[in-house]
């Protein structure tokens, strides 16, 4: 399922007005037997709307300093979620400058999990939302991820289970957090169109 939200658009109709990007880099979580997922240790606070039903919001705040959003994906009690690593804007881009700033490049504007909320403007309010009726949701369809191929490779910035092939990218694209080229080649499994 990670895999199929590249391309995807994911639509964010705050108070501050609607922003749009694309889906260009996620990283998928299992449940309590994936030993980097936070349903590890099982129900907490914390992690409640991971185990809710799919199509909903689990943002959590990481480092003392970011947020970060993820896509529950599972049926209800199976915690699994997709992190969404990197967006490419599309619409709304003053909104998302003015939270990230007048200086970073728009390729830079939406890459990374806490660049992404920042931009957005989520926080842990927005934990549970509803994905399938919105102000948070994601595009059934998928653009053309044409030019560039899918690359999987080990998940990044986890120490545990970080060599499980479970991180997509569209390779190449220049809104991927990293590794974005050719030094990407030594880690991706695998491309495919």
């Amino acid at each position: 399922m990670a895999r199929d939200t590249l391309g995807r658009t994911l639509v964010w109709e705050g108070s501050g007005g609607r922003v749009s990007a694309r889906v260009v880099e996620v990283e998928a979580y299992g449940g309590e037997s994936d030993e980097a997922s936070h349903a590890r240790p099982g129900p907490t606070r914390r992690n409640a709307s991971m185990y809710g039903p799919g199509g909903h919001a689990y943002v959590y705040f990481t480092y003392g300093m970011h947020h970060c959003l993820n896509l529950v994906t599972g049926p209800e009690g199976n915690a699994s979620a997709i992190l969404i690593r990197a967006l490419q804007p599309l619409e709304g881009l003053e909104r998302v400058r003015e939270r990230r700033g007048p200086d970073v490049p728009d390729s830079a504007l939406l890459r990374g999990p806490g660049c992404v909320t920042r931009g957005l403007g989520l926080t842990l309010e927005h934990d549970g939302l509803d994905l399938t009726c919105g102000p948070l949701w994601l595009s059934r369809a998928r653009a053309r991820r044409a030019p560039w191929p899918v690359a999987c490779g080990p998940r990044i910035g986890i120490r545990r289970a970080a060599e499980r092939p479970w991180r997509f990218w569209l390779f190449g694209h220049p809104c991927v957090s990293a590794p974005r080229g050719e030094s990407a080649l030594a880690t991706a499994r695998g491309l495919s169109r």
